[in-house]
């Protein structure tokens, strides 16, 4: 894939961080414990700038991607759209494995390694997995999660244009990610950047098309869409730590299901 220039990327991430520190939210006073605990507890000191972005991205869902992602679902026969996320999923698989060895999880890495194979091979390029019924289910793996491991702190919560909800944490594990998968660096040439291209704009309207009904109802019903976002997306990422924080299970010399230890 063609890299893009670095003045480009350097120039966008000053213009960001310029806005977010223009404007930081005043913490409450001292004298106020109910309101520094509720500050403290949704970890937003940017929330201005926040929400600046989050309805930047929600004009964009509403007229680009919600348009899209509903025309998939309705266009697009069900078993071909799981056929499809089946794909992705596969081609996301070597950087689930780097994570899981860098978290030290060999089951989880061995989960990840036998789902790469089987689902590449037998599954047909990852179109059928295999993998799952056969007793290595797909879990959820990235840099953020291996940073968080590390001892890497959060930081304050982030709505960044076009990625949505994350951390600063996050957002590095986001880059580093991308650096880590192995198409990254395959090839060059306009088939390949076509194919990149072709490969991230499925995978959004993919993952779009799979919170049709949530975010409908969270825009719907929520009194304030922005924080219920907020709340889910640190509920959720926390979830997904403890659960690789939790998973001690090892691949040798037992490979077959083991106990979770209590």
């Amino acid at each position: 894939m063609r890299r893009p220039s670095r003045p480009l990327p350097l120039l966008a991430a000053v213009v960001v961080l310029t806005a977010m520190l223009a404007g930081c939210a005043n913490k409450p006073p001292v004298d106020d414990p109910d309101a520094v605990a509720e500050y403290n507890a949704t970890n937003d000191p940017l929330e201005p700038t926040n929400r600046v972005f989050y309805a930047v991205n929600d004009g964009l869902d509403t007229v680009i991607l919600r348009p899209l992602a509903i025309a998939y679902t309705y266009v697009v026969p069900d078993v071909v759209r799981s056929h499809t996320h089946n794909v992705l999923s596969n081609l996301s698989m070597p950087v689930s494995l780097f994570n899981d060895m860098l978290q030290a999880r060999s089951r989880r890495a061995g989960d990840s390694l036998m789902r790469l194979l089987v689902n590449s091979t037998l599954g047909i390029g990852g179109v059928f997995d295999v993998a799952t019924g056969w007793g290595w289910p797909r879990h959820d793996s990235d840099a953020g999660m291996t940073l968080a491991m590390w001892g890497l702190p959060e930081g304050p919560f982030l709505f960044l244009p076009v990625l949505g909800p994350s951390s600063p944490r996050d957002a590095t594990g986001f880059a580093s990610d991308i650096a880590m998968d192995p198409l990254t660096w395959v090839g060059q040439g306009e088939v390949v950047s076509v194919l990149g291209w072709t490969r991230y704009s499925l995978s959004a309207i993919d993952t779009r098309a799979g919170l049709l009904d949530d975010l409908d109802k969270i825009k719907g019903q929520a009194l304030d869409p922005y924080a219920t976002i907020r709340s889910l997306y640190q509920q959720h990422r926390q979830s997904q730590i403890e659960d690789a924080r939790s998973d001690d299970r090892a691949t040798v010399p037992a490979w077959f299901a083991q106990p979770r230890r209590p």
